[in-house]
């Protein structure tokens, strides 16, 4: 069977290490209620998915992967949908999810936020980034830590599960890479307005050299920052729970 050619511009790094593939399905909780599979390129993770006695759906934007897919794979042609997982609304799934893929490193970004708009529906992720990103999601302190840490830590326990190197894809990345885990927390909800808390984490982040009183100087917040005593301190020194209180002091001013 004629394989995939790899397409650039999608981001396409088709995985070729099978014990590899193996590891990464391991990592979903048994008892999961339904499985996501996003971006399965020519099938790696797919016909290990297929093994398991679960409800699984697969998301992929490529004509060429999914002719190849339904070729290869014929009983799971009505398992198969044909689009874009960034443009695919979550909500419409009764069910929660456990979401698993390769994801092309050109939009892992937006994938990340797309998982933290959806916390809800959402109750696991395992997937392969650039090794850096990941590194960047679990990092619980340092220089590593930045925006997505702190939202995905918001509403997800992380784990870095291992390192992959690349000479296990096809084409090779020049980067190395590496499988993360996410578990949904115990937090049900934001107790502060969404929207401020993530503008108050970018801009803080975005400085994050400076102190945060320099860094959010255009939200006024100098009596707030001296309350919780983070005027003398930068982005990376704050918890998630710190950026919580921060933006419901802020919250209260703006009353």
């Amino acid at each position: 069977m004629k394989h995939v050619k790899a397409k650039k511009y999608l981001g396409q790094h088709f995985l070729n290490n099978d014990t590899i593939s193996e590891s990464i399905v391991s990592l979903i909780n048994s008892n999961t209620e339904f499985v996501m599979e996003v971006g399965p390129g020519m099938g790696a993770l797919t016909k290990h998915l297929i093994k398991k006695n679960w409800n699984f759906e697969i998301i992929e934007i490529d004509k060429e992967s999914i002719s190849y897919l339904e070729t290869k794979y014929p009983e799971i042609k009505r398992n198969i949908v044909k689009g874009d997982f960034l443009k695919l609304d979550l909500k419409d799934y009764s069910k929660k999810i456990s979401i698993v893929g390769n994801f092309p490193y050109n939009i892992s970004n937006q994938i990340l936020y797309k998982i933290y708009e959806n916390n809800n529906q959402v109750k696991e992720v395992i997937g392969m980034f650039q090794k850096e990103v990941a590194e960047r999601i679990t990092a619980k302190s340092g220089r590593k830590k930045g925006i997505l840490s702190i939202l995905i830590q918001t509403f997800y326990d992380t784990k870095y599960c291992f390192t992959v190197k690349n000479d296990s894809f096809s084409p090779k990345p020049k980067v190395e890479s590496a499988v993360i885990k996410l578990n949904r927390n115990n937090r049900n909800m934001l107790i502060c307005n969404n929207n401020l808390f993530v503008k108050i984490i970018k801009a803080s982040f975005n400085q994050r050299r400076k102190t945060l009183r320099n860094a959010l100087k255009s939200f006024s917040l100098e009596n707030e920052l001296k309350e919780l005593n983070f005027s003398r301190k930068r982005a990376e020194e704050l918890s998630v729970e710190d950026f919580i209180n921060l933006t419901r002091l802020c919250q209260k001013r703006i009353k």
